[in-house]
């Protein structure tokens, strides 16, 4: 099937993973470089997210760069890790003014990197900022705190965008930007135009949202500046094959973007721990593109109908004829 859709990846995807039990990892560690190659073997793959500052220390921008090129890649962000131990507590909310200001200079770098790749966005995952327990914080000097933090780097670079990607937990028990509303809230209180939500399919499931009604929400307040998908079984951030558990939601949320004429990477956030990386993003891939042809064929005028008068087994019927017969 011949496809105007783009497809990307977080070039993580195609790294090896440890976790507190397999401490010694699932794979021997790979390079940036080996990751890039790895991600080049993917059908229809055309752009990754990467992390900031690079593995290898060593590694120029232009290596990097000659990598992409040889894969055919470009790059769609760049996520500075403001999430391992240096800000074990916190990036924007860290007690030490000092880690802050570090956390400051580091994205600003990434926002150079951004700039040199010609790339969409600088993503923040501030996976750190939040609390853990009752009384450890004084909750309206985190949130400002947290606001402040993405306001000012915002204002530093007028020229780029900033995607906060929220998520409810890990690391921290409980994380300061830990759904669609409060992100909002935040950015709405920022009140500059580069601001906005990068939504992860699976950060909205484990949360208790529906990630259609999340991304409808981002929509109308003019922030959904990127997404990205995965699965998982609701009760933790799996980061599963995408597709494999909540299809019809997912469809669902594609429709969404669809009927709201919202266009932008399909990107996958995807942690094959013990399956094959080029297998499990062409797997995904695949049935995305099921749902792009689900989405051709699905009839948007009897669905508008069914939902104006709320009746889900003519809905349903509708989703999935569409998506299930649209080979």
């Amino acid at each position: 099937m011949s496809t105007k859709q783009k497809f990307g990846a977080g070039i993580w995807h195609f790294a090896t993973y440890v976790d507190r039990y397999a401490t010694d990892g699932y794979g021997p560690p790979r390079s940036l470089i080996e990751m890039i190659d790895l991600a080049g073997q993917v059908n229809d793959l055309t752009v990754v997210d990467i992390n900031y500052p690079f593995s290898d220390p060593t590694l120029t921008l232009d290596e990097v760069e000659a990598a992409l090129k040889r894969n055919k890649l470009s790059v769609i962000g760049i996520t500075p890790e403001i999430y391992n131990r240096q800000f074990a507590k916190g990036a924007f909310t860290n007690p030490d003014p000092g880690v802050r200001k570090l956390a400051n200079e580091l994205i600003n770098k990434a926002a150079d990197v951004v700039r040199r790749f010609g790339a969409s966005y600088v993503k923040l995952w501030p996976g750190q900022d939040g609390w853990d327990y009752p009384f450890q914080v004084d909750h309206q000097e985190l949130w400002k705190a947290s606001v402040d933090g993405v306001g000012q780097l915002a204002s530093e670079n007028p020229d780029l965008k900033f995607v906060i990607e929220y998520k409810p937990r890990e690391p921290r028990v409980h994380m300061s930007y830990d759904g669609v509303a409060r992100t909002l809230l935040g950015i709405e209180k920022i009140g500059l135009p580069n601001v906005g939500i990068l939504l992860d399919f699976g950060h909205a499931l484990y949360g208790g949202e529906s990630p259609a009604d999340a991304a409808q929400l981002a929509i109308d307040y003019g922030r959904l500046f990127g997404m990205d998908v995965n699965d998982n079984f609701r009760s933790w951030d799996d980061d599963l094959i995408a597709g494999s558990v909540h299809p019809i939601e997912l469809f669902e949320f594609f429709y969404t973007l669809r009927k709201n004429n919202w266009e932008g990477v399909w990107q996958l956030d995807q942690f094959p721990f013990r399956e094959n990386a080029v297998a499990a993003a062409n797997s995904a891939i695949d049935f995305l593109k099921q749902v792009e042809r689900g989405l051709d064929k699905l009839d948007f005028e009897a669905m508008r109908a069914a939902q104006k008068k709320h009746d889900a087994v003519t809905a349903l019927k509708l989703a999935q004829e569409a998506l299930y017969s649209s080979h």
